[in-house]
């Protein structure tokens, strides 16, 4: 038969020893009229230390080398690991394939006799597990979301504009009832009194918007999630103008409402029984006459006045504004924050983890267990007392920077100003982990689309979905 032949060929290459099933060591084995006729051998090291990020990481490997060779459809036999509950390991192998599969070129130009799709295009799954097709669909609705996110991340700034998250937002509730949203424009924000987003704005070229959808999958709960993201479409720096170096990929400065976006697509498509709302302020930080300057004072949303001090930690404004209206008129259960918030937190973490502050440790805790499930892994940091003595300003409440020692936790704390107490409030910087000069083993260079599978692991688990 055609297994016993397979099983006689890869004896063969084993007892040569030219493969030793290393973590994400593959081989090719080329089998002549065979209906199967290219066979991969997969490396998943020692099954003692078999784990479901070890699977994401061999299995991205594994996508990465089809993609190489064009593969279009590939069978896959999800190995049974005894240690490891089936559903995870099929859930490991399918995302180290899925988030492998995907290219963002929609700008290069074509050769005509190159394929017009270079992914693969169909996974067939051999496992005994009756389950396989719901978890795997359910799987395939995730990473379809984490694909939007990076293509928005990757895409231009002169694209992605606070105008195009706002066509995007309303493209997302018309594909579902669950989901309504409403957008303020220039002249709403100003009368809404957002007016640390309109300082922001100030230098822009293009009108600053502020978008607020709400998904109601379980109305009868009076408990709601609400998710804020920074959406600053490109970053200068504004008069404190970036240098060499600080600037190039700064189109991904709107991370953080990217996976708001992705987020929403997820839960809507999912049809999660869960209420969850996302509230994304957007705009340019640019550089004009009219930029706003260190030592103007700006009062916000919330009533507290500030005063800027660097034109470059704008992010932590819009934050502050769009957090305090999401506590006034959303009424969250809990309320989290998600921005690529500041340098700092490279330099404390790299790119292995997000940061992660909070008022709370249930939340902080949940977060965590989240992260780990999912290998978007968090790291929490302090939120000292002592932090607030540096947001002290001799002209306004608050000051929005006091330079870089401990940079990133001083930046959570001024949000926290704007946090209503008795509310549980995350800050997730994603600064070092939401785009990649370099890929890894299953996530790409450029977007990566981190904190939507993230979020929706946490949303599952507090709501046991």
């Amino acid at each position: 038969s055609e297994d016993l032949l397979l099983s006689n060929l890869i004896g063969e290459v084993l007892a040569l020893g030219d493969f030793k099933g290393k973590e994400g060591e593959t081989l090719f084995i080329y089998a002549s009229g065979e209906v199967d006729n290219r066979l991969c051998l997969l490396g998943l090291g020692p099954q003692e230390k078999a784990s479901v990020e070890g699977f994401r990481k061999s299995f991205g490997v594994l996508a990465k080398g089809c993609l190489s060779k064009n593969f279009k459809r590939i069978n896959v036999v999800v190995p049974d690991v005894f240690e490891i509950n089936s559903s995870e390991v099929i859930q490991g192998v399918a995302e180290g394939l899925l988030l492998t599969n995907y290219i963002f070129h929609r700008h290069k130009h074509r050769d005509p006799e190159e394929p017009e799709d270079h992914l693969i295009q169909s996974i067939h799954w051999i496992t005994s597990n009756p389950d396989v097709l719901k978890i795997v669909t359910e799987i395939e609705t995730v990473c379809e979301a984490v694909y939007y996110t990076r293509d928005l991340v990757n895409e231009c700034a002169d694209i992605v504009t606070p105008q195009y998250l706002s066509d995007c937002a309303k493209e997302l509730a018309r594909q579902s009832n669950a989901v309504k949203v409403e957008i303020f424009d220039r002249a709403k924000i100003e009368k809404e009194g957002l007016d640390l987003l309109l300082a922001v704005s100030r230098g822009a070229a293009v009108d600053p918007s502020f978008i607020i959808m709400e998904y109601r999958g379980n109305p009868r709960s009076k408990e709601k999630i609400v998710l804020v993201g920074k959406g600053v479409t490109y970053d200068t720096g504004g008069l404190h103008l970036k240098p060499l170096g600080g600037m190039e990929t700064m189109k991904c400065d709107m991370s953080g409402a990217a996976v708001c976006l992705g987020a929403m697509s997820a839960v809507s498509k999912l049809q999660m029984p869960v209420n969850f709302s996302i509230v994304i302020p957007a705009t340019e930080n640019g550089i004009d006459a009219k930029s706003y300057k260190p030592g103007d004072v700006y009062q916000s949303f919330a009533g507290k006045s500030v005063e800027m001090t660097n034109s470059d930690a704008e992010g932590r404004l819009i934050l502050a504004d769009g957090l305090a209206y999401a506590i006034k008129n959303l009424h969250p259960s809990c309320i989290i924050d998600i921005a690529t918030l500041t340098g700092a937190i490279e330099i404390a973490l790299g790119s292995e983890a997000a940061g992660l502050m909070s008022n709370d440790d249930t939340l902080a805790d949940e977060l965590i267990s989240a992260g780990k499930k999912c290998a978007e892994r968090l790291w929490r940091m302090p939120l000292y007392e002592e932090y607030k003595e540096r947001l002290k300003s001799d002209i306004a409440d608050l000051k929005s920077w006091n330079g870089r020692p401990a940079g990133a936790n001083v930046a959570a704390t001024f949000l926290q100003h704007f946090v209503k107490e008795g509310i549980p409030w995350a800050h997730i910087d994603i600064a070092a982990t939401a785009y990649l000069s370099e890929g890894k083993k299953y996530i790409p260079k450029g977007g990566t689309g981190y904190g939507v599978r993230l979020i929706i692991e946490f949303l599952r688990n507090r709501f046991k979905v």
